[in-house]
């Protein structure tokens, strides 16, 4: 069993605490403390006896933490954060300010199965999922980055006085995350679970309290999660990378289309809309005299017609032994008219990041190849 608090919602803090022989109420002031407050030493945690306290620990019980290694800025605005985890493994998580919106991009799995021929991630061998707790972490780990915290010595009280303080002293409030996007490292549906309970975690009013329609997350296309994803009772916006209108090009730059083809993953879309009325996002990635021709956009009009959607082209980014260059902005815009002629609502998001490789498709926690087979050898 995962005795890692921070890694519970608040339902299952609640059991633990029953179980415990304790009161449940006492699990909401635990859930607070982890994740509203960033506690993260249970002696500091007044609200619950010095008893209890010790009785959680005694049971093995623990609050995690990743580390940050490093912390890369971008002109633009945007960071990389590479956060160490308690085993050793990394990983990348980027910051990205756009006005009003603070948005992190979460990984979800330390390297990626899919192998995806155009993101250097892909070429970072997987090495295992992440738990709930490590990709919440993610998101505290990079808001105390931004500003220093206010102490949680002694739980939601010390909050609470810092709070009064900040509006007495008319200060500004610090920094929050407003956005999530699970577009990092690794595919976040083969990792269902703890993706969902980090959703619940994040989501809940007395943690983070990030809305749900601030949520979204990316597949390669994981049909069968698709059609569960629908049977939630909470459900963040979908996001799937496309990348080609046809079979046989989404092949060769995704393997994930000779398990999922895209018959399958249309039919898992319309049945994911019929259930739940939302559109869905595509993401396409604009990959030179490959994927970027007027008969590709066309296609692409065809493949997607009758579906509540819309489309998100991204610039390819480079990274070390890429096969592809990415599309001007010329074929880009071109690619774009055509959609928005057939009266798709489209999108261009240019690059960000990209001077400190935190461009989508750039991530690879700097597991360099040679790196990666001395690693790999030492295992």
């Amino acid at each position: 069993m995962n005795k890692d608090l921070k890694d519970k919602t608040l339902e299952e803090l609640e059991r633990i605490v029953v179980g415990l022989g304790q009161k449940k109420y006492l699990a909401g002031y635990l859930f607070k403390f982890i994740h509203a407050l960033n506690g993260r030493d249970l002696a500091t945690l007044s609200t619950l006896s010095k008893a209890f306290r010790a009785q959680l620990v005694e049971q093995g019980y623990f609050i995690s933490q990743i580390q940050v290694a490093d912390c890369l800025r971008d002109p633009d605005g945007s960071a990389k954060y590479l956060f160490e985890l308690a085993d050793g493994e990394r990983i990348e998580s980027v910051l990205l300010p756009d006005e009003d919106r603070l948005t992190l991009c979460v990984s979800t799995q330390v390297g990626c199965p899919m192998g995806c021929a155009f993101c250097a991630t892909g070429k970072i061998q997987f090495r295992r999922n992440l738990t709930a707790g490590e990709i919440v972490d993610q998101v505290y780990a990079a808001e105390a980055s931004l500003v220093p915290r206010p102490s949680s010595l002694d739980g939601q009280g010390a909050a609470d006085s810092a709070n009064q303080k900040s509006t007495l002293n008319n200060q500004p409030s610090e920094p929050r995350i407003t956005n999530l996007v699970y577009m990092g490292m690794g595919e976040p549906f083969q990792n269902y679970d703890a993706v969902m309970r980090s959703i619940r975690i994040l989501n809940h009013t007395s943690g983070r309290n990030i809305g749900i329609r601030h949520i979204t997350v990316s597949t390669s296309g994981v049909a069968s999660a698709i059609r569960q994803l629908a049977k939630e009772e909470i459900r963040p916006r979908l996001a799937i990378s496309l990348n080609a209108p046809g079979d046989a090009l989404r092949d060769r730059l995704m393997p994930i289309n000779r398990k999922h083809p895209l018959a399958e993953l249309m039919d898992a879309v319309r049945a994911y809309q019929a259930e739940t009325g939302q559109r869905v996002t595509f993401e396409y990635v604009m990959i030179e005299k490959v994927n970027d021709t007027l008969n590709h956009a066309k296609l692409l009009v065809k493949l997607l017609r009758g579906l509540m959607y819309n489309v998100n082209l991204i610039e390819h980014n480079p990274f070390s032994g890429c096969e592809f260059t990415g599309s001007s902005r010329d074929r880009i815009q071109k690619f774009a008219d055509v959609l928005k002629e057939a009266g798709v609502e489209t999108t261009i998001r240019f690059r960000m990041g990209r001077k400190i490789k935190a461009a989508c498709g750039q991530l690879q926690a700097g597991y360099e190849p040679a790196e990666r087979e001395i690693r790999n050898k030492s295992e």
